[in-house]
């Protein structure tokens, strides 16, 4: 029998802007919940921080659907700090002096790991739809690999906000072993028929666009640019809270003295609106929008445990944190108590807080001192049981 492959580090091209990346699953490929299997394939990921001698400090870092591995620092597609750039750094929350922080870029994600707009080996022409319908699960089943690449047997701390929240909950469900503290944040077990309606609008947008070319958009040199704005748009709404949108914008108009009588962006909002959405094109792959969506809308740890989410979690003893927000309508505290009632039904180490915040399910991302202090303090517990020291 043959020695397993170790999986291939692949070195950066000159321009190349997708940080670290690994090829995986060359020696057993992924098996996907669709029923297809993926092997090899790419990850990207970025590192913070330093790994210690027993490999006991790793956090690794979920992102949401429009995140990717650029937690902190400067993003090198858009030159912005990195998304969590609040929360992960020497002296922050997630102290880089203290813990090695991973950031991974999704299966099925478009900024360096395996997805539809990168290559397939077999034809040698971008994926576009023909790439495997991916689930949550099957983005933890290729974290995990990860990990085994990297030598990290048990994370110290897996989290992470929205789809963050729900690999957390899946890595905790699905490899109790390797999880030492888990922290979702305005997460769920399952989505909402709400939250798939508004997924679906996006989708509609974006293969209604003419330019989006039932996927093949790249072989044919386009984009479906106008169909994906709406999308990213639409979507974006869902990410703020009414008392937001009133206290940022109001109904200021935009650069006019009175409204124009015309659908041109007369009002604040809707130029914001309008430049969220053409940047995001600009970053972004529509192809991986579709997918990753669908993904959330199929996550399901309640209907995967039998119809009881308690079930989940029978003998966790990972230490567990969850957190909400009180303007969160897309995730909001109702769907998080039940997490908490499932974890208290099975004796799980788990505490809750709710955070008063007005700025919707985005407040993780934000400036929000309470959140940050709430983390912090469960991280900092959770460090001193597992014996990581200070720096």
């Amino acid at each position: 029998m043959s020695a397993p492959q170790a999986p291939k580090v692949l070195n950066r091209a000159p321009g190349e802007r997708h940080g670290q990346r690994v090829q995986l699953g060359a020696d057993e490929p992924l098996r996907l919940d669709c029923g297809m299997e993926l092997g090899p394939f790419t990850m990207a990921y970025q590192t913070y921080g330093t790994l210690n001698a027993d490999k006991s400090n790793a956090i690794l870092v979920c992102h949401a659907l429009s995140g990717d591995q650029y937690l902190t620092g400067t993003h090198p597609v858009t030159g912005k700090p990195g998304w969590w750039h609040l929360m992960v750094g020497p002296g922050l929350p997630l102290d880089t002096d203290r813990y090695f922080v991973i950031g991974a870029n999704v299966l099925g994600g478009c900024m360096g790991t395996t997805g539809p707009k990168e290559t397939n080996p077999a034809t040698g022409k971008p994926y576009g739809m023909s790439f495997p319908v991916i689930t949550i699960r099957d983005m933890v089943g290729a974290q995990k690999l990860l990990l085994d690449h990297l030598g990290i047997d048990q994370l110290f701390c897996v989290t992470g906000g929205s789809m963050g929240a729900m690999q957390a909950l899946q890595w905790a469900a699905s490899y109790p072993e390797r999880v030492f503290a888990a922290a979702p944040i305005a997460g769920a077990a399952r989505h909402t028929a709400q939250n798939i309606a508004f997924h679906e609008v996006g989708r509609q947008a974006i293969m209604a666009d003419p330019d989006w070319c039932d996927g093949d958009y790249q072989s044919q040199g386009k984009h479906p640019r106008r169909g994906f704005a709406v999308a990213r748009m639409a979507g974006h709404i869902t990410y703020l809270s009414g008392p937001a949108l009133h206290r940022k914008f109001g109904r200021t108009l935009q650069n006019r003295p009175g409204v124009t009588y015309g659908f041109d962006a007369d009002f604040q909002v809707e130029s914001y609106l309008r430049y969220q959405g053409s940047a995001f094109v600009e970053r972004f792959d529509a192809n991986s929008y579709l997918y990753i969506t669908r993904a959330m809308d199929y996550f399901d740890l309640v209907e995967e445990y039998g119809g009881v989410l308690a079930r989940a979690f029978e003998g966790t003893e990972t230490r567990f944190c969850v957190i909400s927000f009180t303007s969160d309508w897309l995730f909001p505290t109702s769907e998080n108590r039940a997490i908490v009632h499932a974890l208290n039904a099975v004796a799980a180490n788990v505490s809750f807080v709710e955070i008063e915040s007005d700025k919707g399910h985005d407040a993780f991302l934000l400036d929000e001192p309470e959140f940050r202090a709430t983390l912090a303090g469960f991280l900092n517990g959770a460090a001193e049981h597992r014996g990581i020291k200070r720096p």
